[in-house]
């Protein structure tokens, strides 16, 4: 486990430079969770398919899905303004709107 923390230790101290609010909304997993969640359930629906060309036509589907009120499939992901900014000002040049 130590020897985990030193190799990993160059990747992770990034991270804690960003502000509280950009922590909390990258480490999350709730949208991915939610994602991952909605793509089981459609795919468990039709069982199988014949080609891999229909499903990744279910999952394109899947995500461009809208909910029942009418957010997008991750929901609502609080704080995501402010790590936006944040993210913005560090990587301006990477970030398109």
């Amino acid at each position: 486990m130590i020897r985990l923390w030193r190799t990993s230790w160059p990747q992770f101290v990034p991270f804690l430079d960003y502000d509280h609010e950009v922590r909390k909304v990258l480490y999350t997993t709730n949208i991915i969770e939610s994602l991952n969640a909605r793509i089981r359930q459609a795919a468990r629906r039709r069982g199988h398919f014949p080609t891999e060309q229909a499903a990744m036509k279910v999952l394109y589907l899947v995500v461009q899905q809208k909910r029942k009120g009418g957010g997008s499939i991750t929901g609502r992901v609080y704080g995501w303004a402010k790590a936006l900014n944040a993210l913005i000002l560090a990587y301006g040049d990477r970030i398109t709107i």
